[in-house]
């Protein structure tokens, strides 16, 4: 029996992000649902979330992850300042037609825009399945046992 293709929620946290979060969410289209969890947006954040296709949930509390409110087990959580680079969209799509296994958590690169130009970091865990991995804030803990994907996750300095 063939394996069901895994399907992702992106997961964002917002607070008046609405400068930054076009850009995060027009890179998404490798996943199935846009979840913002937000926390008290007083500007356009909500309405742009919307115009994306993307549904709202109030946070309950800062440390909420809103992994709850996912329509999905997998979770790419995201910061509303970054988005997908090209290379990391088509790795999603191939990662989606593949059968997981027994993986929890993936890492992905991360790269930073500074005024000098892009910096890399440390990668990071942020796809995960929410059955095997609990978090509380909204970006999942470093597991030892993620494996890692290809392409870079950006994280702009200029929201616009």
């Amino acid at each position: 029996m063939l394996s069901p293709v895994p399907r992702i929620t992106a997961l964002l946290h917002t607070t008046n992000d609405a400068r930054r979060l076009g850009r995060a969410l027009d890179s998404l289209r490798c996943c199935d649902e846009l979840l913002l969890l937000d926390h008290g947006s007083a500007d356009a954040t909500l309405r742009i979330a919307r115009q994306h296709g993307a549904r709202v949930e109030p946070a309950a509390s800062e440390s909420d992850s809103g992994a709850a409110y996912a329509a999905h087990d997998w979770l790419l959580c995201l910061l509303p300042s970054e988005a997908l680079s090209e290379s990391l969209e088509a790795t999603l799509l191939e990662w989606k037609q593949e059968d997981p296994g027994d993986a929890a958590a993936y890492l992905l690169a991360l790269r930073h825009e500074t005024v000098n130009g892009w910096q890399h970091c440390a990668p990071q865990v942020r796809l995960v399945d929410r059955r095997k991995v609990g978090w509380s804030g909204a970006l999942p803990p470093t597991t030892p046992d993620a494996l890692s994907l290809c392409g870079d996750l950006l994280r702009f300095h200029d929201p616009s």
